[in-house]
């Protein structure tokens, strides 16, 4: 089987990258990355650097991104993606394409797919992210695709809700899991030397993303979760991970350097990758933000999260996590709430780091791929 694999920003990467090694790794398979969106663009650190030091083959590298920081921005970027991707997996013909999650270039991705008449399959439908429009890009994504692996029961009763083949659905887990468990992680002292930063017990990572339904400008809410931060008693110590390439992205990646003229002791990164990513984390007393990082992985480590306004307002949640809304007062309340706690005993509601091995035993059934583009919906019973 050849699968082509779609990759947009580092977010989507680290949740795929086991599975893509699986497949490369799979006798008589062929794995092909197509790299789009944000891995190509310098302001968001050319992430593409990681796919290529984990030697995954890239069948292609298309371009979106502009210099427009808005919501048409947005969709000219996701028009030039649709059209790239479709040639390229015109060229590249595989058997298969796999869409990650809820991001513009995986529908643009999905949508070229369609056309050209090569199965989709989806990971991570069903999830909620009710404070942006990736939730809605994830259900269309999940209607474009023809096979489904979700992370939790409550994702695979929403996609079946969505009319998806029960069959079709396959509850597997996240496969971001897989990688933090079975990675041989950076003890302290190499990720001190590799991040050039010192790390101690009151390391925080900071991470805020535009949630895109919100009418509080993104910069706003990020002065109110730095704020927060700037005036926790003793300090902390302070990782930024920059935004991804949604509107107003680049706004809040200006406003963070803003804040590190400001505080000299903070530091912020582009692009960790999943090793250095995952390492800090296990590192870390707590994370602060809207990253869904806080509810998908930080668990595992028993590391507590404090989210901070919608936008991952639906989102299956583990003891770990503190909501907030976008207010500087109520968010220290919870970051000094969530260093008093203990949380190693902590259940991920994700998964538990077999993800990958599941996707494989699903991807081996289903022999000639092409059967799968025939689909009917599936009705509830008793639905009218």
């Amino acid at each position: 089987m050849r699968v082509a694999i779609i990759t947009g920003s580092r977010a989507d990467y680290g949740l795929i990258q086991p599975v893509a090694e699986a497949i490369r790794a799979e006798p008589g398979w062929t794995v092909g990355m197509l790299v789009t969106a944000a891995h190509l663009a310098p302001e968001f650190g050319m992430s593409v650097a990681q796919i290529e030091s984990d030697g995954l083959p890239i069948l292609a590298r298309v371009p979106t991104l502009d210099d427009d920081d808005t919501g048409l921005g947005t969709a000219r970027a996701a028009g030039r993606g649709t059209i790239g991707c479709a040639e390229a997996l015109r060229s590249w013909e595989p058997d298969l394409v796999m869409a990650v999650g809820d991001r513009f270039e995986q529908l643009a991705a999905a949508q070229a797919a369609l056309f050209l008449g090569i199965p989709i399959a989806h990971l991570y439908g069903g999830d909620l992210t009710e404070g942006a429009f990736d939730d809605a890009i994830r259900h269309a994504i999940t209607k474009l695709a023809h096979l489904h692996f979700v992370s939790n029961e409550p994702a695979r009763r929403r996609v079946v809700q969505m009319g998806e083949d029960p069959e079709r659905v396959h509850l597997v887990g996240s496969p971001a899991i897989d990688a933090m468990v079975a990675s041989e992680l950076l003890d302290r002292a190499a990720l001190e030397r590799d991040l050039a930063i010192p790390l101690d017990s009151r390391t925080a990572i900071v991470t805020f993303h535009p949630a895109t339904l919100d009418e509080q400008p993104a910069t706003e809410q990020l002065d109110e979760i730095l704020n927060a931060v700037a005036n926790v008693a003793p300090p902390l110590t302070v990782v930024i991970t920059r935004a991804n390439a949604d509107p107003q992205g680049r706004a809040v990646n200006g406003r963070i350097d803003d804040w590190l003229r400001r505080q000299p002791g903070w530091r912020a990164f582009d692009a960790l990758g999943p090793l250095r990513y995952h390492s800090l984390l296990r590192a870390a007393a707590l994370v602060i933000g809207n990253s869904s990082s806080g509810l998908y992985e930080a668990p595992s480590f028993g590391v507590p999260a404090v989210n901070v306004g919608d936008r991952q307002d639906g989102r299956l949640r583990a003891a770990s996590v503190f909501d907030v809304p976008p207010r500087h007062d109520a968010i220290r309340a919870a970051i000094e709430a969530a260093l008093e706690g203990d949380f190693t005993d902590t259940q991920n509601p994700y998964g538990d780091g077999h993800a990958t091995p599941r996707i494989m035993e699903v991807l081996r059934r289903v022999g000639d791929p092409r059967g799968l583009l025939r689909k009917r919906f599936h009705d509830l019973p008793g639905a009218p």
